[in-house]
């Protein structure tokens, strides 16, 4: 109810944000405004899902859902990210990536929460000037075995000694002072730690010192080499730009203004909603292509609107849950309800955007 509860006025903030950049603000001072706006709010929104993970870790409900992974493009992925944060703190981002894939049996979703985690600590802890840098090597560890081992160093204020054997502590800190300057609630080295061993490897920190930056090494198993090792890694698909006619189902007032508007900027045809019931009969009137659906409905929650659609109209309506409930369980229900997807808010315009132009 908590996650419920926080993410639905980050998601209203995070459109509303989204529409005012598109439509370019005259004035400069407006622009660096909407600029603030969506950092600190992504910032918002990353401190809700890391509180959400680790109370979902310590109390085991945490599943992984592994497919074949390359972990050279997981952290090619984080990288492009993080390019612009560092140039923006006129830090030096060096990398040194293999080749080829580096194939391995995971969670991609729960890998790049890992490599973000690093390199988001990593930034925040090294003044202008400084230098990050990644670096992954497969390393033989048998016949046929193989291990990856990702370093992730940065030059910044360092680890003094009595605090790093409990860096992996949850809520420890790096920096304790009063001023408390770089933020944060020191949880993610906690979440790193979990999930790496979750993977079946294990996380180090080293450093020599205050001034002296740090260092933390990721160990992961990688598959045996195959004839298809060479084979290039997952690419993204381009965004497809198509209209389409949505059906938003929302009953938070300035989020389904501010996604309607949204997703009509983009030139598709919009109609809304404010409860289940209401939603459930356009959709069986109008037979939009795609309905938004938010799960915590008055009326007729998202479940029942799902359930009742598969069973009225089948499959000739593509189902996606947009919901502030983000669990484990709360995504099989919705998959069970007859969701084709499940969205956890807020939604990135972007990510939107390109979802829309997959379906």
């Amino acid at each position: 109810m908590l996650a419920h509860e926080l993410r639905n006025p980050l998601a209203a903030i995070t459109t509303a944000a989204g529409i005012l950049d598109r439509r370019g603000p005259e004035d400069p001072k407006d622009a660096k405004m909407v600029s603030i706006i969506q950092r600190q709010t992504n910032h918002l929104a990353r401190l809700v899902e890391d509180l959400l993970d680790v109370s979902r870790l310590t109390r085991g409900k945490v599943g992984l859902r592994q497919t074949r992974a390359d972990l050279r493009g997981v952290l090619e992925q984080v990288l492009t990210v993080f390019r612009p944060q560092a140039e923006g703190k006129q830090l030096t981002l060096e990398s040194d990536l293999p080749a080829v894939p580096m194939w391995m049996e995971a969670d991609t979703t729960r890998l790049v929460q890992v490599f973000t985690n690093l390199l988001d600590n990593a930034l925040k802890y090294t003044n202008a000037g400084g230098t990050l840098t990644v670096k992954a090597e497969r390393v033989p560890t048998g016949d046929t075995s193989a291990s990856a081992r990702v370093r992730v160093t940065d030059t910044g204020i360092g680890i003094r000694p009595e605090i790093l054997p409990s860096v992996f502590e949850l809520f420890a800190q790096a920096d304790e002072s009063l001023e408390r300057t770089r933020g944060g609630l020191g949880i993610g080295l906690t979440l790193v730690h979990n999930l790496v061993e979750m993977h079946g490897g294990r996380v180090e920190a080293h450093s020599d010192g205050p001034g002296r930056g740090s260092e933390f090494v990721v160990w992961l198993p990688l598959q045996p080499r195959t004839e298809d090792a060479s084979e290039e890694g997952v690419v993204l698909p381009e965004l497809v730009k198509r209209r389409r006619h949505i059906l938003l189902v929302e009953d938070n007032a300035d989020a389904r203004q501010a996604l309607q508007d949204l997703l009509e900027t983009w030139g598709h045809r919009v109609e809304v909603a404010a409860d289940g019931l209401r939603g459930l009969e356009l959709a069986v009137q109008r037979t939009p292509e795609v309905a938004l659906v938010d799960i915590g409905l008055p009326g007729l929650d998202g479940y029942r609107v799902a359930e009742e659609l598969r069973a009225k109209i089948g499959r000739g309506i593509r189902l996606v849950a947009l919901t502030g409930y983000g669990g484990t369980e709360d995504r099989s229900r919705a998959l069970e309800a007859g969701f084709d997807l499940h969205l956890v808010k807020p939604v990135k315009p972007d990510d939107l955007n390109r979802l829309l132009s997959e379906l």
